[in-house]
C-alpha cells in the first residue's frame, strides 16, 4: 500500500479543510487537504517528465513547509525514494551519504543549491529542481503550475522504500536508515494512537514526522515561525502570536523549542489556556521544564515521548492537568538522582533491560540465554527494542552490527541508551551508555547527576563526563551570577563524588534538535580547558 493513499483519503473526506498553516510575507498561507493532492499529482508529472523512474533516490533540501510535503506527496505517489541528510554537517558529510546512496534527483531551494558550489557530489547530480527563485541549470518546481495531474497512485508493496535518512557519522561512516511504505504506515498507526491523532484537531508542529503523520490522520498542521533547524535559539514572539491567532489546541515539539517557548512568555507572565496538550520528543526533557510547561499552560495535558530514529515511540509518560501532585513526586525522584522518567513501554513495542555490553557486537540468542541477561526490575544496563515498527536494519546492513542483534527468529535494536525499568513497569533513562563513567569509586550515570545541576536556577546546561580518571561536571551559566550557586550545587551532589565542577560559556548540543548534549564535542572542550 503507498502511503499517499492514506493522504487522499483525507482529501476525499474534507477537500477545503486545511492540511498546512504557514506564516508567509506577513500573512497566513493555509494549504487545504485539495490544494495538497492537487499540487502534488501536477508535480508527479514533471518528475516524470524529466525521466524519473520508480526506485529513483531523490535527495531533499527544504524546510518544514506546504512546500515540503507538495514534495514528498509527488515522491511518494511516483514510487521514488525521499532521501534527507543535514547539510549543516558539512560537505564531506554529503559526499560520504550520497556516495552511499546516489540520488538521481536533487529538490532544493536557492539557498541549499548555492552547496553545489562546494560538494562536488551535489553537482554530479543529474537531475535538479529548484523549489523558488529560479536558478540556472536546476528545473524551476514552479512548472507544476504547467502541468497536467497524474491521477495515479503508484502501486507498491510493503517492502517499496520511501524515506531515507543518514545518521551524522560523527562517530564513523554515516548509518542509513531506509524506511518502507510497510514501515510508515505501521509507525504512523502506533504514532496516531498514542499521540491521540483526531480528525478536525490543530496542532503547532516542529518534527517533521508527525506532520507527515497529522496528514494521514486529517488534522491541521501550524508550522512555527523562524529558523527550525535551530530551535535552541528560535525567536518566542512570533510564535506566541501564531498560538493567538490560530488558536492550536495541542503543541508537538522538542525540549529545546519548548524551553524558548516558555523561558519568554514566564518572563513576561503569559499563558497559553487555549492549549490542551502538550507532546515533547526528540530528546529528554528536564524536570524544570516540565514545572514550567504546567506554568505556561496550566490547563493542558503533558505527554513526553520517548523514542529514536530507528523506533519512534517506544515509551510515552502521559500527566493530565490535573495530575499535579504525580508530577510532582516525579519530579522529586528525579532530582533525588533517580533519572530521568520516560514512562511506560507502549504495547507495540518489546522493551528489556539487556546487562550492559555495549561497544561489542552481540551474537544470535537462543530465547533462553536472552532471558537470563535481561535484567530484572530495579537494575540498570543497556535499552533494547523489537517491533514491527523498530527498524530492522540499515542500508545494506553497515551499522547492523553496532546497533541489531537476533534472538531466534526476531531482530532487536539496541537503542544506545542505558535505563531501568522501575515501579509500575514505568522505563527510567539514565544516559548514553557510552557515557557512563565506571571508575574506581563505581558507576556514575550521566543523567541523574545532569537533571539535579539544570534544576539549579543559575545553570543552563550541564554535561558529565570523566577526564583523566576525574569525574567532571561542566556547567553552562544562565547569567554571570549563577557562579554564586555552585557551592550548593556541589553540596547537593554530594553522592556523585565530583571531582570538579568546571564553568563554559558554551555547552555544545546536537544540530538536530539542540536538546542532546554532544558528548564527543564536550570531551574536546574539556580537553583544551586541562590543557591550556
Amino acid at each position: 500500500m503507498n502511503i499517499s493513499t492514506l493522504l487522499l483519503q483525507q482529501t476525499l473526506a474534507q477537500p477545503k479543510t486545511a492540511a498546512i498553516i504557514e506564516r508567509r510575507w506577513g500573512r497566513d498561507l493555509i494549504t487545504t487537504y485539495a490544494d495538497l493532492e492537487f499540487a502534488a499529482s501536477r508535480g508527479v508529472t514533471l518528475l516524470l517528465k524529466q525521466g524519473l523512474k520508480p526506485g529513483d533516490g531523490v535527495l531533499v533540501f527544504y524546510p518544514l513547509s506546504a512546500a515540503l510535503y507538495i514534495v514528498l506527496g509527488a515522491l511518494f505517489r511516483a514510487e521514488l525514494t525521499a532521501m534527507f541528510l543535514d547539510p549543516g554537517v558539512g560537505r564531506d558529510h554529503i559526499e560520504r551519504c550520497c556516495q552511499i546512496y546516489p540520488p538521481k534527483a536533487l529538490i532544493a531551494s536557492p539557498k541549499a543549491h548555492l552547496l553545489r558550489l562546494t560538494a562536488p557530489a551535489l553537482r554530479q547530480i543529474p537531475i535538479k529542481f529548484v523549489v523558488g527563485f529560479p536558478l540556472p541549470g536546476a528545473v524551476s518546481w514552479n512548472a507544476i503550475r504547467r502541468c497536467r495531474p497524474t491521477a495515479e497512485i503508484a502501486s507498491c508493496s510493503a517492502e517499496t522504500p520511501a524515506l531515507i535518512t543518514f545518521t551524522s557519522g560523527s562517530t564513523g561512516e554515516p548509518k542509513t536508515a531506509l524506511r518502507t511504505h510497510g514501515f510508515l504506515i505501521q509507525q504512523y498507526q502506533v504514532i496516531a494512537q498514542h499521540l491521540q491523532l483526531t480528525t478536525g484537531a490543530v496542532d503547532l508542529v516542529t518534527l517533521p514526522i508527525f506532520v507527515l503523520a497529522n496528514l494521514a490522520a486529517g488534522m491541521t498542521s501550524v508550522i512555527p515561525t523562524g529558523n527550525l533547524r535551530r530551535l535552541g535559539a528560535i525567536a518566542p514572539r512570533p510564535i506566541l502570536r501564531q498560538l493567538q491567532n490560530n488558536q492550536p489546541q495541542r503543541i508537538v515539539a522538542s525540549p529545546a523549542f519548548l524551553q524558548r517557548l516558555a523561558d519568554y512568555a514566564i518572563s513576561r507572565n503569559i499563558t497559553l489556556p487555549g492549549v490542551r496538550r502538550i507532546f515533547s520528543g526528540g530528546a529528554p526533557i528536564m524536570p524544570r521544564l516540565i514545572e514550567q510547561l504546567q506554568s505556561l499552560a496550566p490547563q493542558a495535558d503533558l505527554h513526553l515521548v520517548y523514542g529514536s530514529t530507528e523506533a519512534e515511540p517506544i515509551a510515552t509518560l502521559n500527566w493530565t492537568a490535573q495530575s499535579r501532585e504525580s508530577r510532582r513526586q516525579a519530579v522529586s525522584a528525579m532530582l533525588s538522582g533517580q533519572g530521568l522518567l520516560a514512562g511506560s513501554p507502549v504495547p507495540e513495542i518489546q522493551l528489556r533491560i539487556l546487562r550492559h555490553q555495549w561497544g561489542t557486537p552481540i551474537k544470535p540468542y537462543t530465547q533462553t540465554d536472552f532471558t537470563v541477561d535481561c535484567l530484572p526490575p530495579g537494575e540498570a544496563g543497556e535499552i533494547v527494542v523489537s517491533g514491527a515498527h523498530v527498524l530492522q536494519g540499515y542500508l545494506y546492513g553497515k551499522g547492523d552490527a553496532e546497533t541489531k542483534f537476533w534472538v531466534e527468529d526476531n531482530v532487536w535494536h539496541r537503542t544506545g541508551d542505558s535505563g531501568y525499568l522501575g515501579e509500575q513497569g514505568r522505563l527510567w533513562l539514565l544516559g548514553r551508555c557510552q557515557a557512563r563513567i565506571q571508575d574506581d569509586r563505581g558507576l556514575l550515570y550521566p543523567f541523574p547527576v545532569e537533571c539535579v545541576a539544570q534544576h539549579h536556577p543559575g545553570i543552563r546546561r550541564a554535561a558529565l563526563l570523566p577526564y583523566q580518571g576525574k569525574r567532571i561536571l561542566l556547567v553552562e551559566l544562565r547569567q554571570s551570577k549563577g557562579k554564586s550557586s555552585l557551592p550548593e550545587l556541589q553540596q547537593s551532589l554530594h553522592w556523585a563524588e565530583l571531582d570538579t565542577i568546571q564553568v563554559c560559556r558554551k555547552i555544545p548540543m546536537d544540530r538536530r534538535h539542540n536538546a542532546k548534549v554532544d558528548y564527543s564535542a564536550v570531551f574536546r572542550q574539556i580537553r583544551r580547558i586541562f590543557t591550556q
